[in-house]
C-alpha cells in the first residue's frame, strides 16, 4: 500500500515529487530535502553548516508529521555539491541522531544540486 505524505511545514515540493510516501505500513521514504526555509520559501542560508541544519530540520517536520523522529531513521543519502565539506556537514548532521544510533548511510559528491544548493539529503524511515 502507498500513501503520499504532505505536511504545510515542510517544504513545498518543486517537481514531480511528494514530500514523503509511506509504503507497506512500516516504511516511510522521505523525498530528498533541500535547504529551503519553508516559512520564507528561500534558500537563507549559504555554509554547509546552515544548509545543514535547514535540511535536517526539513526532515524533522516531515517525520514529525508522521509521529516519528531520527531515532526512527533508517538508511540517509546526502549528495554534497563539494566533498571537501564532509567534516563539516557531518558535525551538523549527527548532533541529530543519539550517539551510536546512527542510520546507514551513503554520502556522495555531486556535480549540481537543484537550485544551486550544497546539499541535499534524503531518508527512510521506520514505523
Amino acid at each position: 500500500m502507498k500513501k503520499v505524505i504532505y505536511t504545510k511545514n515542510g517544504v513545498e515540493p518543486i517537481g514531480p515529487y511528494s514530500q514523503a510516501v509511506h509504503a507497506s505500513g512500516e516504511l516511510l521514504f522521505i523525498s530528498g530535502q533541500i535547504p529551503i526555509d519553508p516559512k520564507t520559501n528561500s534558500i537563507d542560508r549559504s555554509d554547509i553548516e546552515g544548509q545543514t541544519e535547514q535540511v535536517m530540520q526539513n526532515i524533522r517536520s516531515i517525520l514529525k508529521h508522521q509521529n516519528l523522529n531520527f531515532s526512527n531513521v533508517i538508511k540517509c543519502e546526502v549528495f554534497l555539491q563539494n566533498i571537501n565539506d564532509f567534516s563539516k556537514f557531518n558535525d551538523v548532521y549527527a548532533e541529530f541522531f543519539k550517539k551510536g544510533d546512527y542510520p546507514a548511510r551513503a554520502v556522495v559528491e555531486v556535480s549540481k544540486l537543484p537550485k544551486n544548493v550544497l546539499i541535499e539529503i534524503s531518508a527512510i524511515a521506520v514505523y
